[in-house]
């Protein structure tokens, strides 16, 4: 299945971030926040500033959450978006 976001969204799978601090403690999942780093999947017509494979980075409360066949996703407005990894 395709999913083509429409407007000045895009779809985007969350990263996960390292389960170990730098000091070397282990923090256990149920402690661990959702990542508010995602990879894009795809990217509307109407979104200029962004390409699949861009690695941005998101308000804490942002967006929707798509669960596709192949895994889950993230709908993002583009106004969600603070900025991209380079």
């Amino acid at each position: 299945m395709r999913f083509k976001p429409l407007g000045e969204r895009i779809l985007a799978e969350r990263v996960e971030e390292t389960n170990k601090t730098a000091s070397g403690i282990i923090i256990p999942d149920n402690a661990k926040e959702k990542p508010l780093q995602a990879k894009v999947v795809a990217v509307s017509n109407e979104v200029a500033d962004l390409k699949e494979g861009d690695v941005v980075v998101f308000g804490k409360y942002s967006g929707v959450e798509l669960t596709l066949e192949d895994g889950e996703y993230l709908v993002l407005d583009t106004s969600d978006i603070l900025g991209v990894i380079a």
